[in-house]
């Protein structure tokens, strides 16, 4: 496990790319459908309770929020997608946004993807992919709330991702994950260090 990831602290949250940092060389960006557990994950993997806020409400995270680890390396957390309650003006912001953001950041160097393991790849997270792709950015899959399956299930579940992935969407890989049980996060890091520290 890697200490550095629990030095993560919020510097600031951007409507939009312009206002984002430039001094960052290299960042992982966080995304996913709006309740699929993304801000549990991030909180997990830094080992912090309210680094990024947990809603009863889906939706809440509609600015895109840096964390940096040090003065060179962060995670970006993205607003989440997908969410039916969130205005049409601020929809089509964020579908000329995510693409922009993905296309335009200089130090991006891959996308965790957070799916929950009971509704993995919905259009919008097949849209997400193949955006990563377009870019050839390297995304890494969460299926998070793993502890809300049978082991077995779970493992069925992860299988059937891998193969689409695999036939479908070569840049991208994927694993099981459980912010309540804290499984799989040896396994996330791994992924961050290959992408910040290489």
């Amino acid at each position: 496990m890697n200490p550095m990831y629990h030095k993560a602290h919020f510097l600031m949250s951007a409507p939009d790319l312009r206002q984002l940092p430039t001094t960052i060389e290299r960042e992982v960006a966080f995304a996913g459908r709006s309740n699929a557990g993304k801000s549990s994950a991030l909180n997990a993997l830094t080992q912090q309770k309210s680094l990024a806020r947990t809603s009863k409400t889906p939706g809440r995270t509609q600015l895109i929020n840096v964390f940096p680890l040090d003065d060179r390396l962060a995670l970006i957390d993205l607003p989440g997608y997908g969410y039916a309650k969130v205005t049409s003006a601020m929809r089509s912001h964020w579908q000329r946004t995510l693409p922009e953001y993905l296309a335009n950041r200089p130090g991006l160097r891959g996308v965790m993807l957070i799916m929950d393991v009971r509704h993995p790849l919905t259009e919008y997270d097949r849209q997400m992919v193949e955006w990563c792709g377009h870019q050839n950015l390297p995304v890494h899959i969460l299926l998070t709330k793993a502890d809300k399956l049978k082991r077995g299930a779970a493992m069925n579940t992860l299988l059937k991702v891998q193969k689409v992935l695999r036939e479908e969407f070569p840049h991208a890989s994927a694993q099981l994950f459980s912010a309540l049980k804290k499984d799989g996060i040896d396994e996330a890091h791994a992924k961050l260090d290959s992408w910040l520290l290489d």
